[in-house]
């Protein structure tokens, strides 16, 4: 079986990571896959170890008119069994009509849970054989654009790697600037507006009324990150923020933290919950898309409604009180991933459907 994928992403998290620990599992199961990736991209790079060729073009998302073109010439000349698109930004359109017009089989993994227009979104996934979402959340959305029921398969995001290892801490607080006694929130996600930063400033201000020891770790990077920094300064609470900008060391940083916040307004499922539910850090988050789905609420965590900044201080100040209460959800955290976001269950998801479609046996991955 030859599948080739196509990711937009550069840089190495959400989306691209998932492709990359697919590109991994099918490797040991002796799948061939090859992989189109912007040029000079952090999976790009990576993908090099586990893909057996990776084609680095040009990628400007969906206004460049050299895409489709490249996406047909590369198709061509690989003839795969199979085409896997994994990223939106024009990509999801253009590489399904590249194999359209090839006579390729392609499928298309949707991550994202925001709405589409119904008309539009069923042209566009009538080009593939199986939508696939990382959440029943997603599912959800995609069926609500009329696309038909028997097309839209779920295979969740996973986790790979060494997580959950025990807190290194004196070298956390040194290098975060952290006293003994003070407690350790972090927010990992990308400075966009749908991932609520500003929900939680916010709340920042009167949880530190209740807690003033307390330091928030704000981990990733965006065109919002500078917006954010000043606002904290402007409240008067930029002391208590971290800005890490992209952190590649996040299984060293997360089983140090007390408490991860997400005040997501809108989530596809989000890898980086999985991973702080790995590391044993209960969680507080909101209640949309994917996210109950990792976030279980009163299990592993706490789930607000979105936009609430009032109710997302009152959980966060409840788990802050409460030492016993975080670590009795932070244990359940671990357990829920490793009964259910295994790297096994998302290569074998997406392998199955590769299996339906070119009409192969079935079985175990390898």
């Amino acid at each position: 079986m030859h599948i080739l994928h196509i990711e937009a992403g550069r840089h190495l998290y959400g989306g691209a990571l998932q492709v990359l620990y697919l590109l991994t599992g099918l490797s040991s199961c002796g799948i061939r896959s090859h992989l189109v990736a912007p040029r000079k991209s952090a999976i790009a790079e990576r993908a090099r170890d586990v893909a057996d060729k990776v084609h680095e073009i040009p990628i400007h998302g969906e206004l460049d008119p050299l895409f489709p073109l490249r996406i047909h010439t590369i198709l061509r000349r690989d003839r795969p069994d199979l085409v896997h698109v994994h990223s939106r930004r024009g990509v999801d359109l253009w590489g399904g009509l590249a194999a359209r017009s090839l006579g390729i089989p392609a499928v298309v993994t949707r991550r994202v849970d925001n709405p589409e227009v119904p008309i539009l979104a069923r042209a566009k996934y009538g080009l593939y054989e199986r939508v696939i979402t990382i959440s029943e959340g997603i599912r959800r959305v995609v069926l609500a654009a009329g696309v038909p029921t028997w097309k839209v398969i779920c295979v969740r995001s996973a986790l790979a790697g060494d997580w959950g290892g025990p807190c290194e801490r004196k070298w956390f607080q040194d290098a975060f600037s952290i006293r003994d006694g003070e407690l350790a929130i972090g927010t990992i996600a990308q400075f966009i507006p749908r991932k609520g930063h500003h929900i939680l400033l916010r709340a920042a201000k009167r949880i530190l009324e209740h807690f003033p020891d307390t330091v928030f770790l704000f981990m990733g990077k965006g065109p919002l990150a500078k917006e954010i920094k000043e606002a904290s300064m402007a409240l008067g609470v930029g002391d208590r923020f971290r800005f890490l900008g992209f952190r590649n060391d996040l299984p060293r940083i997360l089983p140090c933290l007390d408490l991860v916040v997400h005040p997501a307004l809108m989530e596809g499922l989000g890898v980086s919950l999985i991973q702080a539910a790995a590391c044993g850090v209960p969680i507080v988050a909101t209640r949309v898309g994917g996210i109950p789905e990792i976030v279980r609420d009163g299990d592993n965590g706490i789930l607000v409604p979105p936009g609430d900044s009032l109710a997302l201080e009152e959980a966060v100040i409840r788990l802050l009180k409460d030492r016993s209460a975080r670590v009795r959800l932070g244990r359940r955290g671990r357990l829920l991933v490793e009964k259910e976001f295994g790297l096994d269950h998302m290569v074998e998801g997406n392998l199955q459907v590769y299996r339906e479609i070119l009409e192969t046996s079935g079985g175990k991955i390898c």
